[in-house]
């Protein structure tokens, strides 16, 4: 399906996106097929029936028809109140995404001649990034010279990473890339 027919299936509820998979929502008179099986308002079975039936029985509750199972034989609908349910399944992903913990990827850059107090400033926030459960990358730049000294930039490395032992394990140990060192260090 093209991008903007999407787009415009999405936007005016005609299909609904669940986890990457498009899955068509048929309603009232969108449903073709002339056997159903139906489920009432209030759950209980209702047996098969005509497709004009079930539209009768929706209609005179004021409700609507929707095909929630469209893969078996007879294809499974329920009479339900539809712009409700849609407002309730909005409202429970919204929620869920609330409470989802996003971990987000901090970066600490640093160079191999660093004073200690500077250190002990991308200390603290890499314990703060650890602490709020946050992916660290530590990033050692070399300029010019410094590359003859790799040495002393993975001296620092291995200190901050013995310093955040409490805190965070590395991921994916000190690995040079060109002219930088890095580290990927997760909260344990």
């Amino acid at each position: 399906m093209p991008k903007q027919v999407r787009k415009i299936f999405l936007t005016y509820g005609l299909i609904e996106r669940r986890d990457d998979i498009i899955r068509r929502v048929r309603i009232n008179q969108q449903i073709r097929i002339g056997e159903i099986r139906v489920i009432g308002a209030k759950g209980e079975q209702l047996g098969v029936l005509v497709l004009e039936q079930a539209l009768n029985l929706a209609k005179e509750k004021e409700l609507d028809l929707v095909e929630i199972a469209p893969d078996v034989r007879p294809p499974v609908c329920r009479i339900m109140n539809y712009g409700k349910f849609k407002y309730d399944q909005q409202k429970k992903e919204k929620e869920a995404r609330k409470k989802q913990k996003s971990r987000e990827l901090k970066e600490i850059k640093m160079h191999a001649n660093i004073e200690e107090h500077d250190y002990q400033v991308k200390l603290r926030s890499a314990q703060k990034f650890l602490q709020h459960s946050n992916r660290i990358k530590l990033t050692m730049i070399f300029r010019g010279s410094e590359m003859t000294h790799l040495d002393l930039g993975r001296k620092v490395v291995d200190r901050l990473i013995k310093d955040l032992e409490g805190l965070g394990q590395v991921e994916k140990g000190p690995f040079r890339l060109g002219r930088l060192l890095m580290t990927i260090i997760v909260p344990k």
